[in-house]
Parts: structure tokens; sequence; C-alpha cells
């Protein structure tokens, strides 16, 4: 879910669909909006010659879509052997239920309620399948819940609404919060630094090639709207929706209620700080 649409300056990626690397391939889900940008990003991953494949983030409960995931992965020889969620937002999960019928797979998450199957998944876990190996990276902010998924032999993580393909990301207030954010960003910058990790395949919109410079930018972009809703509280704009007005008027309006709830987020962080 998006805070804002395209911005200068910001990393440009490569295709919306297909393979984007030798492990990962897109299913682009047909729900594009202005909170979804081109529509949710279904990764099937799997080891080249490997016949069992996870799918990363189902999407909508959309049956055509769900059976073009796995009429996908049967013609690439492969056949889903588990579900995984990055995080519990409708346009990424609502259709892990009806995915795991079809596909006779667990469904494994951060949050419990979400889970079809005994396994959850933890903070520096790997998820082995089929050869593939993915390491679970705690990366709460957008919400309570969220999780990265990294593909070390392809030097990529998959990021969900962390970080997207174009624009930047909200901070769902009450339950997503800044301060957890920004420290998943800069755990993600840790894995581009130390890691070797190069290529973002981010939720929605396109593949990221520069993922560390993904990360620099959406770490630059926080702090300046921070910056821009200290300023707005000094100048006497007191209220969430005084602040969106002032801060994000180059703002589509239609994106608004979501910048309110990272405006919401921000002040929280302000005054936990003692900065307003």
């Amino acid at each position: 879910m998006t805070d804002a649409a395209a911005l200068p300056g910001q990393p440009r990626g490569g295709a919306l669909s297909g393979r984007a690397t030798d492990r990962a391939v897109n299913v682009l889900a047909p729900n594009p909006s202005a909170m979804t940008l081109d529509g949710t990003n279904t990764w099937i991953l799997s080891e080249p010659d490997s016949a069992l494949a996870v799918v990363v983030d189902p999407g909508p409960l959309d049956e055509g879509h769900l059976r073009h995931v796995v009429a996908t992965a049967e013609k690439l020889g492969k056949r889903i052997a588990l579900t995984l969620l990055t995080h519990g937002h409708p346009d990424h999960a609502e259709g892990a239920g009806r995915f795991a019928e079809l596909t006779g797979t667990r469904v494994r998450a951060l949050d419990p309620a979400l889970r079809l199957g005994d396994e959850g998944l933890a903070a520096g876990q790997v998820v082995a399948v089929g050869g593939l190996e993915l390491r679970v990276v705690p990366t709460p902010g957008h919400t309570s819940d969220s999780l990265c998924f990294h593909v070390p032999a392809d030097g990529a993580v998959l990021t969900g609404d962390t970080i997207l393909g174009r624009g930047t990301t909200m901070v769902a207030h009450p339950d997503g919060r800044l301060g957890d954010y920004l420290d998943s960003l800069r755990r993600l910058r840790s894995l581009t630094v130390d890691d070797g990790v190069h290529t973002v395949l981010p939720g929605h919109g396109p593949v990221l090639q520069d993922a560390q410079g993904a990360v620099e930018f959406y770490l630059a972009h926080r702090a300046s709207r921070l910056a821009q809703v200290e300023t707005a509280v000094e100048n006497g704009h007191l209220t969430s929706s005084e602040v969106v007005s002032h801060v994000y008027a180059d703002v589509d309006r239609s994106l608004w209620p979501a910048a309110e709830l990272s405006v919401l987020a921000q002040l929280e962080y302000l005054k936990e700080h003692g900065l307003i």
C-alpha cells in the first residue's frame, strides 16, 4: 500500500511480471489501484533444477489469479509445496485460504491468525524447500507482522510492502510504528552491505536492481517527511488532517487517507522522542 506516487530521484525498476531472477517469477494480480500500484506481485520461488516451488503472497481472493499462479508454476514444471505471507493485508493474504485448497499447501506467516498448519515464521529462520533457502527477516513498521524473505542464492530480498518498486509505503498506524519501520529499513540496509543483497522483489511495482539505493532513498524520504511534519506542527498545524493538507499537498487526494495514517505514526514518533 502506497504513501505517495512515484517520487523524483527514486531508483528505477525493471519488468513487472515474468522471470525476475534465476529463482523468482512474478505473477501480477489484477487488482491495480492507487494503493496497490499495478497490482499485487505474487512470487513463485524455486531452485532451477527442482520440481518444488514456494509461493509468497498469493494475493487477493481472485479465483482467476490464484489459478493462474498454479498454472504458471505447472508450466515451469513446478509443484507448489508451500505458501508464505509477508503480512496480513488483504491484497497480499486474502486469497491464501483458497490458494491452500487449490495447492494442498500449508500457509506460514508471522501472525498465527493467518496460518494454515502448525508452523509459523520467526526471525532468522531458514525455510528450505527443494534446495531453495529463504531466510526470514523481521521488518515490522508498515504493519506489526511484516516480514521480508532473503534469497541468498539470488542476492535478492522479497520486501512485501516494506519497500515498493515505485513510490513509498505507508506506516499503517496504529498497527504500524515509524520507529520500528526505520529500524527495519536499517536492517535491510545491512543486508545490502554485509550479505550481498542487490535486488528488491517488492510486493507492488517493478523489480529494483539497486537494493542499497532503494533503502537509502526510503530512509532519506522518511527523514524528509518527518522534518516536514515537525515543522508543520511548529507552525500550528496540530491535527493529523491539518498536517496532511499542508505536508502532502503535492500528493493525489485519493491517497490522503493513507497519508493520514502515516502522519499519525509520525506524530506518535515525534511525541515519543520529545520533539513536539
